[in-house]
């Protein structure tokens, strides 16, 4: 799924000193013309049966980019940006005998008008193998590395700073009996960020996990799921006196389950008892109930309901935290009001409690709440070449004692892709 950024066209003057940028500003728009007339033609309609090329562009304006309190004066007297983007690449699906080989490679161009010094050049690759063996066996392996701009809501600096994320996995599944099945698989995610200061958030994590399923013939799942999560932060060695933990494992047994009371109704549930151990501060270990569950609802053929509520562990990219146990709720909507325009809406509230997560004893409410909302209408003008308009609205009511502080935000996008 393609991504896009917020984003608006106000009026710009651009000094001397950006006249070498001019072209390749204007290369989002240039790239969609091309697109729009290559896809015009039935013989560039797909490359291959195995590799479709895509490109994509979008404008977005954010009028809180850096994500500041609202008392907060904005860097260099500027709270707002517009960002332009160009993205390139292609996906693949390629069956070998039983086995399918799919993915995607993407390339992206980000320019902001007034922090240029934000531009940045995104990556993103995905490989992943289908594989079976014999009747009974089958599963996944792959890998996926991305990069991308760091987000501003945890992590307040003009400077660039860019996240990259590898994450390789391998799993796999014995049906051993019609009803009966047992798998396992391990995950591998590396979190690295290229700014010197946020050093201190480069992590490793590794999760192993072990289940047994017991498939109806409903399409329905009942399973139990055992899983080890351990992980390692290599640069917190030597800042342990601020506080930071250098690591930590948390083992969970939960119920997995997927059940499809009708075609209108399914409810996936993935919960049960979690203990966090942290490897130098014990004082900050916890356990207790964790997990989410979600509902899918289509009373009508051309309208769908997703809502989930969840309580979970989660990491935080911050120098007084390290973690976080967040309960939140969302609730999505998706109305095919035409065969050719599809209208999506979301609405979403979590509250991150820092103290029951990292054992801190700080005085009053140590957590924040952020809410969003959003709304986008994408109309499709050949089933290859996709239009979309969004909105959205971001608030979170923060706590300044652990630099989480208050802030609002809105934005809009326009963003236009074509898939040969």
């Amino acid at each position: 799924m393609l991504n896009f950024l917020p984003k608006n066209t106000p009026a710009v003057s651009f000094v001397p000193a950006r006249r070498a940028s001019l072209r390749l500003r204007h290369l989002p728009a240039a790239l969609l013309v091309l697109g729009g007339a290559a896809a015009s033609q039935s013989a560039f309609a797909a490359f291959n049966d195995t590799i479709s090329p895509f490109i994509a562009t979008s404008y977005s304006y954010d009028d809180n980019l850096f994500r500041l309190d609202d008392n907060a004066p904005g860097f260099q007297g500027q709270r707002s940006d517009t960002s332009r983007q160009v993205q390139a690449g292609f996906l693949f699906n390629r069956p070998i005998g039983r086995q399918v080989l799919t993915g995607q490679a993407k390339w992206s161009r980000v320019y902001f008008d007034h922090f240029d010094e934000l531009d940045y050049s995104g990556k993103d690759y995905l490989a992943d193998l289908e594989w079976h063996i014999a009747n009974h066996l089958e599963g996944h392996v792959g890998a996926s590395y991305s990069q991308t701009l760091t987000p501003f809501s945890d992590v307040r600096s003009t400077n660039r700073n860019l996240r990259v994320l590898h994450r390789e996995y391998a799993n796999g599944g014995w049906r051993f009996h019609p009803s009966w099945r047992v798998r396992g698989g391990f995950t591998r995610e590396r979190y690295t960020y290229d700014s010197v200061a946020l050093r201190y958030a480069d992590r490793t994590e590794n999760a192993t996990e072990l289940g047994l399923d017991y498939l109806p013939s409903t399409d329905s799942r009942i399973g139990l799921q055992l899983r080890h999560l351990k992980g390692s932060y290599p640069y917190r060695n030597n800042i342990t006196g601020l506080g930071l933990d250098t690591g930590y494992e948390q083992d969970e047994v939960k119920a997995n389950i997927y059940w499809r009371f009708s075609a209108i109704t399914q409810v996936q549930l993935l919960g049960g008892w979690v203990k966090r151990k942290n490897q130098l501060f014990a004082g900050r270990d916890s356990s207790g109930a964790n997990g989410r569950v979600t509902v899918y609802w289509a009373p009508l053929g051309k309208v769908r309901f997703t809502g989930s509520v969840w309580h979970e562990f989660a990491a935080v990219e911050s120098s007084l935290i390290t973690s976080s146990l967040n309960n939140g709720a969302s609730v999505g909507a998706t109305w095919d009001a035409t065969a050719k325009i599809r209208v999506d809406a979301l609405l979403r509230r979590e509250k991150r409690d820092f103290s029951a997560a990292s054992g801190l004893d700080l005085p009053g409410d140590v957590s924040d709440t952020t809410r969003t909302a959003s709304l986008g209408v994408t109309y499709n003008i050949r089933p290859n070449i996709q239009l979309g308009l969004n909105a959205f609205r971001d608030s979170r009511t923060g706590a300044p004692i652990i630099n989480t502080g208050s802030y609002r935000a809105k934005g809009i996008s326009f963003n236009a892709s074509a898939q040969f």
